[in-house]
């Protein structure tokens, strides 16, 4: 019987699942080397965390593992999710510091993740949230126009946030709660028509996010979204990663000052506060941007899972 010790938050709806015992062993080696040998060789152990009967599509996982040779950063962070490791998550970053402050290795100031797209840092702020400055963002190409099946031509900006999005204004819906459905079915036609029409990120990065706007639901947010996530889920956060495209995008649209602040609001209503302070790197032909992200993280769960040796969903239910 293997024992995993997991302890459950969720960061403004969107859950998060960190691995703390009973990691698998990556070997030696950056979070980018680290990764590459979870996803070919523990993609088992992935889906036993994630996926049904011991969790489910919306799960978010983290593996909190030291950071060899590195006295810089607290911890090295691997995300994934039901489908596969993630590159970047800003929510789960949120998650991971605070069960970091739950554990007591972490209850203030500011310290520092890394993750295999590159170093992060996180800010434990007086109001309870946590904010993270994430990697440079940029956009890598705008107003992309796409052909997709079932929902006309829409228009998208290409944007590098930690993750490759797809940011869709003229989608024709209504983004809410009641509209889930339609708009998790016009995600899917926008990203399956994105892989049609072989339009990628940079060096041929797959767009494995697509983010829908419209008008805010709450009077403090200048936006409201809805992110579909690689396992054709949607995220519950406004997506601390897809924000950061967004930043990157309005920012080289010149309607984002260095400083100002953009409210984003999730699908359900909840909300993170960003930021973007100039980098200087010259990414696509724009000005990278490093965009600082905040929101509310909440312990939910102290567990252990357990794998049976004989049970036939011990790596979950891969459909």
């Amino acid at each position: 019987m293997q024992q995993v010790r997991v302890i459950d938050s969720h960061t403004e709806g969107e859950p998060t699942r960190v691995v703390v015992d009973g990691l698998p062993d990556l070997g030696p080696g950056s979070a980018a080397a680290r990764v590459k040998v979870f996803r070919e060789r523990f993609d088992g152990f992935r889906s036993a965390v994630c996926n049904e009967p011991r969790g489910f599509d919306a799960m978010v996982g983290a593996l909190l593992l030291p950071a060899e040779g590195r006295d810089d950063v607290l911890a090295q962070v691997i995300y994934f999710n039901n489908v596969g490791p993630l590159q970047m998550c800003v929510h789960g970053t949120i998650g991971v510091a605070e069960t970091l402050r739950h554990l007591g290795r972490a209850t203030t100031g500011t310290h520092r993740l890394e993750t295999p797209v590159g170093d992060v840092a996180f800010t434990f702020e007086a109001d309870g949230s946590v904010s993270v400055e994430n990697v440079v963002s940029y956009r890598h190409l705008a107003k992309v126009p796409v052909e997709t099946a079932r929902h006309g031509t829409v228009h998208g900006d290409v944007a590098w946030g930690g993750n490759w999005f797809f940011l869709v204004d003229d989608h024709g819906l209504e983004v809410t709660a009641a509209q889930l459905r339609a708009l998790t079915d016009c995600a899917v036609d926008i990203r399956q028509s994105l892989e049609r029409h072989g339009i990628t990120g940079r060096d041929g990065g797959v767009i494995d996010h697509v983010e829908l706007f419209g008008p805010p639901g709450r009077a403090d947010c200048d936006s409201k979204n809805f992110v579909l996530c690689p396992g054709l889920e949607y995220d519950r956060s406004p997506c601390g990663t897809g924000t950061s495209a967004k930043l990157a995008c309005l920012f080289a649209d010149g309607k984002l000052a260095e400083g100002a602040v953009w409210r984003q609001e999730s699908v359900i209503g909840s909300r993170f506060i960003g930021s973007v302070r100039v980098d200087g790197s010259v990414r696509a032909g724009g000005e990278g941007v490093v965009p600082t992200v905040a929101g509310r993280a909440w312990i939910t769960a102290e567990s252990t899972l357990l794998l049976g040796a004989d049970d036939p969903f011990r790596e979950g239910i891969r459909l």
